[in-house]
């Protein structure tokens, strides 16, 4: 077992001590840092190109990825583990007055002991056993233990059969610039080194998954995350007269009700279950007050996939809107006769009929109908709403779809479905080759190993729960999957754009060991000592060891 406690300790607090919140220029200090803190070290002033920064493509901010690697001596061999892990961290808004300590875990622990606590927060506080602070959960400390055992092996080469590089990630929490741009690092490495990647680690946090749960879980894989979103247009209508059209903000409202927190939506596989799906933002484009009913609605939907594919959740979610659909217009058609019949007025049949499209196929009738000149329009509508920075690439999405609309023929009413923001692909570790097989064997064994010198479980899942930039390392779907997140996102190409082939390249088999602890994005973030600066250094190592052919005898 590595003695690494204090060295972990005395890093994470160092990166913690910059403020790197993403979309700022901490994001640039911090790489800087961990850059001054790597180069300081013998091994990369005696082989400087052995490390280095990389700033991120297609990037309206100035950031950068760190990089470095060590190449052992014990023995030739190209095969090498890759440990990866993101400096950036959320916002410190919610610190609210202790804002100018959330950086400095000593002075935000005095100052938290004149504060009103929760229980378990006050017990934790009042022990020896946690750190708090912003970052030292997510995850400054998840890479402050890859960058020891970086620092432990340019010490000790000769004990490394094969390579590790150290990739330290930049807007994680954002929008993922950091490892899609790393991509074409990996593959530069691999090209000029030979390098023949057999594992990544990550290092995002972990946490219970329950009230009580005494386990410190190991992911192998990780959740997908789509943005499956609709745009609703109706049929305008003075208020006074509201059942002669149809309110849109009426079918979201539907739609909501039958996609948010519904379990038959909860893609199970592995014996294990994702959160279902919830609204993440629901709003009608009425700029200003007026007494009409809106023309279109907005909403769109977090949706975690661990076996189904982009294409088959479109197909999903089309049937959950023909059912919100169906069920808004009998039950305002219900409301419509009990109206006539206690105001006395003449009933007539309610003319709305369901109508759900897919991105896709609306685009596919407006080119028939329209041709170049509708794709020459939307091609200059699209450079002309670049120009708005004020819209994000879910409001970009909408927009184009609203223009889009205006060219349809037929525009009763109706659910487009599509998706406007970043795919993250679900990954999973099943042993379906030999590379699979061989890290879900140095897991095993690094457990065996480890678990003896902590007392609580250390425990094994298939999905990590959260979204993570895992997700940007391998690839389970394939090309009509991908085609089918390109053919519905309406900013593809313009506002937003992912490499998937790049991730295919690299295709690396991933698991998750990372710090243990609570409230991460929380005034409260704080992570567990002993596991975090002891046990998953050294859980990590065992699994390098075993995979590049150095474990210890049992």
């Amino acid at each position: 077992m590595l003695t690494c406690y204090d060295d972990v300790l005395k890093v994470t607090d160092e990166l913690v001590g910059v403020e790197s919140i993403v979309n700022t220029t901490g994001e640039i200090e911090v790489a800087n840092r961990l850059y001054d803190l790597i180069f300081s070290q013998s091994y990369f002033k005696s082989n400087p190109t052995h490390v280095f920064m990389s700033r991120t493509e297609d990037d309206k901010v100035e950031r950068y990825n760190v990089f470095a690697f060590v190449k052992g001596t014990k023995e030739k061999s190209n095969k090498t583990v890759i440990l990866m892990g993101h400096t950036d961290t959320v916002g410190i808004d919610d610190f609210s007055h202790l804002k100018d300590k959330a950086c400095s875990p000593s002075e935000l622990k005095k100052a938290l002991a004149n504060e009103k606590l929760p229980d378990l927060v006050k017990e934790h506080l009042q022990s020896d056993e946690w750190h708090f602070g912003r970052g030292v959960l997510d995850m400054k400390s998840g890479v402050a233990s890859h960058f020891y055992l970086l620092k432990y092996y340019s010490e000790h080469p000769e004990e490394l059969i094969g390579n590790l590089v150290f990739f330290a990630e930049c807007d994680e929490e954002d929008s993922s610039h950091g490892v899609l741009s790393g991509l074409k690092d990996l593959k530069r490495l691999k090209e000029e080194h030979l390098f023949d990647y057999q594992a990544l680690i990550n290092s995002d946090f972990v946490a219970p998954r329950y009230e009580g749960d005494p386990n410190r879980y190991i992911y192998k894989g990780t959740v997908g995350k789509l943005l499956p979103s609709f745009f609703i247009t109706g049929a305008e209508t003075h208020a006074g007269s509201s059942f002669e059209g149809l309110d849109p903000n009426y079918i979201a409202a539907e739609l909501t009700r039958q996609i948010s927190y519904n379990p038959d939506l909860c893609d199970q596989s592995l014996g294990e279950t994702p959160m279902p799906p919830v609204s993440l933002k629901q709003t009608d484009f009425k700029p200003t007050y007026t007494i009409q009913t809106a023309l279109s609605a907005y909403v769109y939907y977090n949706f975690f996939i661990q076996s189904w594919s982009p294409k088959e959740v479109l197909s999903l979610l089309k049937e959950q809107a023909k059912i919100a659909f169906d069920n808004g217009i009998n039950t305002m058609k219900e409301r419509h006769r009990k109206y006539c019949e206690i105001s006395g007025q003449p009933y007539s049949e309610l003319p709305w009929k369901t109508r759900v499209i897919v991105y896709e196929d609306m685009q596919k009738k407006l080119v028939e109908l329209h041709g170049d000149k509708y794709l020459d329009h939307m091609k200059q509508f699209k450079e002309n709403l670049l120009l708005d920075e004020t819209l994000d690439v879910r409001m970009f999405s909408a927009r184009v779809v609203e223009e889009e609309w205006n060219w349809m023929k037929d525009k009763s009413p109706a659910i487009i479905l599509f998706y406007s923001s970043l795919y993250s692909p679900r990954v999973d570790l099943s042993g379906k080759n030999e590379k699979e097989q061989n890290l879900i064997e140095a897991l095993d064994y690094a457990i065996e190993i480890v678990q003896p010198h902590y007392s609580k479980p250390i425990v094994t899942r298939n999905y990590f729960p959260y979204v993570c930039d895992m997700s940007c390392v391998a690839l389970s779907d394939g090309e009509e999957d991908i085609k089918a997140v390109i053919e519905n996102n309406p900013s593809w190409g313009t506002k937003h754009y992912v490499n998937y082939d790049a991730i295919r390249e690299i295709n690396v088999p991933t698991i998750n060991i990372g710090p243990y602890g609570y409230d991460a994005h929380n005034r409260y973030e704080r992570t567990e000592l002993v596991y975090t600066m002891e046990v998953v250094p050294n859980l990590t190592n065992q699994v390098i060891r075993k995979l590049l052919g150095m474990e210890e005898a049992k």
